[in-house]
């Protein structure tokens, strides 16, 4: 037991959810330690332990408050009363704004699930996506029934998005490779795409 420590302090708390964050998206739960995380957040190895009592734990509430939050607005938008296609338009926003925040979450994810696929799934099972999913396909049947749009799944609408929205990250070298882009031409290349790809799911789904 760690004797003489201070109160919790929520700061410091978020100090070393920060560190952690950025530690995992790094190296991932096998490679990160929690001295990696202890350096990164400024702090002496017997405090973390104090805050964050295992590695384990750490991992858990980084990685579902990542979801968490990216879900949550995510679910805000679609439940909300906006229209169909300004809903599309700001889900690829939130996207490829939370990528650029993170542009290392995809192949952080994409490690983990590859690694521990029980363990991801097991956690991702808090997360109400059929009631999401459902709010969704319901106004879809709506605007086929008006003739606005063609037939489609939501399950498919926003496996498009993600996928059009979280490729030029997870293949950033390739992308600039191929493309011959430095880092500036690079980012406004993604600071199009908050429009570029909402068009294009928008036009693929829409009526003649």
């Amino acid at each position: 037991m760690v004797k003489n420590m201070p109160r919790r302090n929520k700061d410091t708390e978020q100090l070393i959810l920060q560190a952690a964050r950025k530690v995992f998206i790094q190296k991932g739960l096998a490679g990160a330690r929690m001295q990696d995380i202890a350096d990164q957040a400024g702090v002496n190895k017997a405090l973390l332990h104090y805050y964050f009592t295992s590695k384990d734990k750490l991992f858990n509430l980084v990685f579902e408050q990542e979801f968490g939050n990216f879900f949550s607005s995510l679910a805000q938008v679609i439940a909300s009363d906006l229209p169909l296609f300004e809903k599309i338009e700001k889900v690829v926003i939130i996207d490829i704004e939370r990528l650029g925040q993170f542009p290392g979450l995809p192949m952080f994810v994409l490690n983990e699930v590859s690694r521990n696929p029980d363990v991801i799934l097991r956690r991702l099972k808090n997360i109400p996506v059929e009631q999401v999913l459902g709010i969704l396909q319901k106004q879809i049947n709506a605007e086929v029934k008006k003739g606005t749009i063609r037939k489609i799944e939501a399950g498919q609408l926003l496996v498009n998005i993600q996928s059009l929205c979280v490729f030029p990250y997870l293949a950033k070298p390739m992308v600039r490779g191929l493309m011959k882009m430095d880092e500036k031409a690079y980012r406004e290349m993604i600071d199009k795409r908050k429009t570029e790809v909402a068009q294009f799911i928008i036009s693929a789904i829409k009526h003649n």
